[in-house]
């Protein structure tokens, strides 16, 4: 695994290897081997990627993951992450989608807005993910100029000095939720993870619980949180305060789908008034671009740039929402598209009656919508690269 303890995203995919077992070794993006051979092949510097004993390589958390539930290193796996009931496959995909992109609001605050706390620790961490060969020196100024890419790219997520203070407002409003309902359930479902659990990890480990200063937070305010956080970081069972839980987890169970507790709704319905507004606003600014570029070529992101992750080049690609009071805007990217369309597609392939009751589950928390949203043309993963398919009749 090509990743490193800093990066967010690298959170999702070690915590998924560890919690399943799978032997694997990380090493820095800085690596020869990284900058020579993976860069070129998947087209951009981009982290988390894995390289199997065969030599594939895999890039991201969500391909990555699907390759040993799916694909050929599922006899690697111990237990599966995807949940046989619909009902829960459709929350699974909800927080997977909202812990890598809806926490990125305060991920981003509170990693780059508390330096008395944070920037020597982060100064340290960003230092191994330089090459081998560089100064100490030349690394301190490399992380002096790539945080200051950063601290603008927040503003791209809404962080912004009047934003500030309802993030930690809303962040500790999340605290809470989960807080409470970790008291009877080890995990977002039940005895095991599942993908929502390794979405939820990516901004919380990486960002929310390793750096200085939101740590200080949960353990004060969420110790729960911080347990869960802890117990997703190791393959160790770490269940002290669930007398009875299964320690194998290849045999834990889920939570019934037909009996869903109150503090799982009350987390969707955070999901709803955090996450909804702004990823129904991105659809509407995506669809306009699409009516106003119809002759985007299949299989590529209609950009001169094909490795560009977001809707424009130039800066452009942003939408504008109401969140929490105030009107925020930020950047448009089509690989939460992708995302959403994982929970659209494994909806649509159960039953009517079924589809139904994911329906009432999701109004009962106010997401009913987001069963709606659809882009004009589906985003796909084609190269290791996010592409807008063809245009359907």
């Amino acid at each position: 695994m090509y990743g490193g303890p800093v990066s967010l995203y690298s959170g999702k995919v070690r915590s998924y290897l560890r919690k399943q077992g799978i032997d694997f070794v990380e090493r820095s993006p800085g690596s020869d081997r990284y900058l020579k051979h993976v860069v070129p092949t998947v087209g951009r510097w981009i982290i988390p990627c894995v390289e199997a004993p065969d030599g594939t390589i895999i890039q991201d958390g969500a391909d990555i993951i699907d390759h040993f539930e799916k694909g050929e290193g599922s006899e690697l796996r111990s237990f599966s992450s995807y949940p046989e009931s619909p009902v829960l496959l459709a929350i699974s995909h909800l927080f997977e989608l909202f812990g890598g992109e809806g926490l990125l609001r305060p991920a981003m605050h509170y990693r780059w807005n508390f330096d008395d706390q944070n920037l020597a620790f982060l100064t340290s961490e960003f230092g191994l993910m330089m090459p081998a060969e560089m100064s100490g020196e030349d690394a301190d100024k490399a992380f002096l100029h790539n945080s200051g890419r950063m601290r603008k790219a927040a503003g791209t997520f809404g962080v912004t000095s009047a934003s500030g203070p309802l993030i930690e407002e809303s962040f500790e409003e999340w605290l809470d939720l989960f807080s409470a309902h970790l008291v009877d359930h080890p995990y977002l479902l039940g005895g095991h993870p599942t993908i929502g659990d390794f979405g939820l990890i990516a901004a919380m480990w990486a960002h929310l619980f390793r750096d200085p200063a939101p740590a200080s937070l949960i353990k004060k305010r969420a110790p729960r949180v911080g347990r869960w956080i802890e117990r997703m970081t190791t393959n160790e069972a770490y269940l002290h305060e669930y007398d009875g839980a299964e320690l194998d987890l290849s045999k834990a169970k889920l939570i019934n789908d037909a009996n869903l507790p109150d503090t799982l709704i009350a987390m969707m319905g955070f999901v709803a008034e955090e996450y909804l507004p702004e990823i129904r606003a991105h659809v509407d600014v995506a669809n306009e671009w699409l009516v106003e570029n119809p002759g985007i070529e299949a299989g590529t992101n209609g950009l001169e740039n094909p490795a560009h992750r977001g809707l424009m080049e130039g800066g452009g690609g942003f939408a504008t929402f109401e969140w929490r009071g105030q009107k925020l805007t930020t950047g448009v990217l089509p690989y939460r598209f992708w995302l959403m369309q994982r929970l659209h597609d494994d909806v649509a392939m159960s039953g009517a009656g079924t589809q139904e009751r994911i329906r009432s589950v999701f109004a009962q928390a106010n997401l009913e919508p987001m069963l709606d949203l659809r882009t004009l043309r589906r985003v796909e993963r084609a190269g290791h690269l996010e592409v807008w398919g063809p245009l359907e009749d």
